[in-house]
């Protein structure tokens, strides 16, 4: 049978700030402790000095636009796995877990090989310094080589987010995270028998980690643990459904890939003006994807409860779990960005002890966006809500106009035309999050997202999940 008999969910009645928080707050840990990858990899790298934070910084934006090109592909793959959660079709669920999966490990290895190959070219072209360039190909591309682990264990947290299981991910993330910062200064710096590998040894010991969890992840679906129990047939490739998939997919990687690119394209920009600018702005990056965590873990966990009670047809249930999740983003991230205006020369001092113009300017980067951070809570939370309403266009068009018609164009003028030079980039970004949180509001209270009228992307959704419950009734 296809769908099995009816059992409570949680997630589906009861207080929806109950609701919300049982999510949210380990997705939140979770997050937060993934973020400690790159925050242990910042720490370490930072007692190398300026160059050696210069050259995990411009090999980021890069790596993310690789992993934002696939990332589209796990988006889709949660929101019909929480929709069809909803509508209680588990074959559909397992079906499409395996997939997805399958796509996302592809997609990454082909990707992964892309980067290692151009490395050298995209450094070059970025105008990377003599001092900062061997450290950062060698991130970069060790990096790319742990490329399909990160999709896969990414994917594996999209499935249990998608079913409403967030405690494991969070066990796996902590224990991981964990060896990592063991692992780190070995690789870094030499210990014995293992060489100082300098830059290189940070993505290295990251990428020995972030394997070892993608591997516990997929031993748990194929064992059938946690409500998902996967089979080797099913990774058998389903041409019809990888069409339909990557189709809903694109619009969602499309905007990832919009936001990465931005971000490389201002990682271009900001290298114009030397390695001190580079590392400040690493420095923000670090601070600035930490404290976001929380509306990021709140968006997520959003998108599951949204999107199983849009599968479940409780419209009304959704929005008002929409309202909660913006309310609550904004109000965190805002005291967040207090705390952060207030000790941001201590937070910048953290990741360069040694250099006090990287000091200075960190500091000053994040003085100037902290006060925006609640601003962008807000956009993160209501764009989880369209993603799980299957309108990825609209989640499209919102990272559209942050990164490509208000940021980079602002950061561009003020910092060439105007006398502000790299203070004139750190503007651009507050400027944008409240414009852009303010266009999310507006699309949110409009109200498409909820009406009973079909959007293109979401009658493909439907008809995906009904395929796959056809094709699951005949085996």
């Amino acid at each position: 049978m296809s769908v099995r008999p009816a059992q409570k969910n949680a997630l589906l009645e009861g207080p929806i700030l109950g609701s919300l928080l049982k999510l949210s707050i380990p997705v939140v840990m979770a997050t937060l402790l993934q973020s400690g990858y790159q925050l242990t990899d910042a720490f370490w790298v930072g007692r190398l000095g300026g160059d050696g934070v210069a050259a995990v910084s411009v090999s980021f934006p890069i790596t993310f636009l690789m992993i934002a090109l696939g990332a589209g592909l796990a988006i889709a793959g949660s929101t019909l796995i929480a929709q069809n959660m909803g509508a209680r079709n588990f074959a559909a669920v397992n079906h499409i877990a395996a997939q997805t999966l399958l796509m996302v490990v592809v997609t990454s290895a082909v990707l992964g090989a892309i980067g290692y190959a151009l490395a050298p070219t995209i450094l070059h072209a970025m105008g990377v310094s003599d001092a900062v360039f061997p450290g950062a190909l060698q991130f970069m591309r060790w990096s790319f080589i742990g490329l399909v682990f990160v999709f896969g264990f990414t994917m594996y947290q999209a499935i249990m987010r998608g079913i409403g299981e967030v405690k494991t991910p969070l066990v796996i993330v902590a224990g991981t995270v964990l060896l990592n910062f063991l692992l780190d200064p070995l690789f870094i710096f030499g210990w014995g028998p293992i060489p100082a590998s300098g830059v290189a040894g940070a993505a290295i010991a990251t990428f020995g980690t972030q394997s070892l969890a993608m591997l516990i992840g997929l031993f748990f679906l194929l064992t059938g643990r946690y409500h998902v129990h996967l089979h080797v047939r099913d990774f058998v490739p389903d041409v019809p459904f990888i069409r339909k998939a990557f189709l809903l997919g694109f619009p969602a990687s499309v905007e990832q890939s919009a936001r990465a690119l931005g971000l490389t394209v201002m990682t271009f920009l900001i290298a114009s003006f030397g390695t001190t600018t580079i590392a400040a702005y690493g420095i923000g990056g670090n601070v600035l994807g930490f404290v976001i965590i929380p509306a990021l873990g709140l968006s997520m966990s959003t998108a599951t409860l949204v999107g199983q009670n849009i599968g479940a047809g409780q419209i009304e249930r959704a929005a008002a779990i929409a309202r909660l999740s913006a309310a609550i983003a904004f109000a965190v991230l805002s005291a967040v960005g207090v705390a952060t205006f207030a000790g941001a020369t201590a937070l910048a001092r953290f990741f360069v002890p040694t250099d006090q113009a990287v000091v200075d300017e960190g500091a000053r980067f994040l003085r100037i966006v902290a006060l925006s951070f609640g601003f962008m809570g807000l956009q993160m939370a209501i764009t989880g809500v369209f993603r799980a309403a299957g309108q990825m266009t609209t989640a499209l068009l919102l990272a559209i106009v942050s990164q490509w018609v208000l940021q980079f164009p602002l950061a561009y003028l003020l910092s060439q035309h105007t006398a502000l030079a790299q203070t004139g980039i750190w503007l651009a970004f507050p400027l944008s999050n409240v414009v852009v949180a303010l266009l999310a509001v507006a699309l949110f209270v409009k109200g498409d997202w909820k009406k009973g009228k079909l959007t293109p992307t979401q009658k493909l959704a439907e008809q995906v999940s009904e395929e796959i419950l056809v094709e699951e009734g005949l085996r």
